[in-house]
């Protein structure tokens, strides 16, 4: 069966992406990693015969892949082009899910772009005040315990 996945990744491989990278599992699957797409798909043996589950998933920053965001159950009897039909719309679904809506991500962009606003009025605000107080009193309560008993 291992034989068979890893012979079914190579042609996958080739159809999906020119620059791709094939190896093996632990669990003894294999995974086709696209670095220029920051995608990465695996085959794994399931119960069944000439089955394969197939997942896909993101590459992050740094070349960590992470966790999977869809599975599938194919037929390995099915023809290559069929398997990279499935895997192209498993990483279509993925690259969707991973994108932030445009809607969400606007209004963040539009303050972190927007200048500063300018000041009306006062400059100084409220806690300045205060703590200017506080050291006025440290200051007056200072030269009365100094100044004063000469009176």
């Amino acid at each position: 069966m291992q034989a068979q996945l890893r012979e079914k990744a190579a042609e996958l491989a080739a159809v999906l992406w020119k620059e791709h990278t094939v190896y093996r599992e632990r669990g003894g699957g294999v995974v086709i990693r696209g670095e220029h797409v920051r995608r990465w798909i695996s085959l794994s043996p399931t119960g069944g015969k000439d089955q394969a589950l197939v997942r896909a998933g993101r590459i992050l920053d740094g070349g960590t892949t992470a966790p999977a965001r869809l599975e599938v159950v194919v037929d390995l009897s099915a023809g290559t082009s069929e398997l990279a039909a499935v895997c192209r719309r498993l990483l279509a679904e993925t690259a969707a899910e991973s994108e932030p809506s445009s809607s969400a991500a606007t209004p963040r962009r539009a303050r972190a772009a927007r200048a500063p606003r300018p000041r009306k009025g006062r400059h100084t605000g409220f806690g300045s005040w205060v703590a200017l107080l506080c050291v006025a009193g440290v200051v007056a309560f200072w030269a009365y315990s100094v100044f004063g008993s000469l009176y």
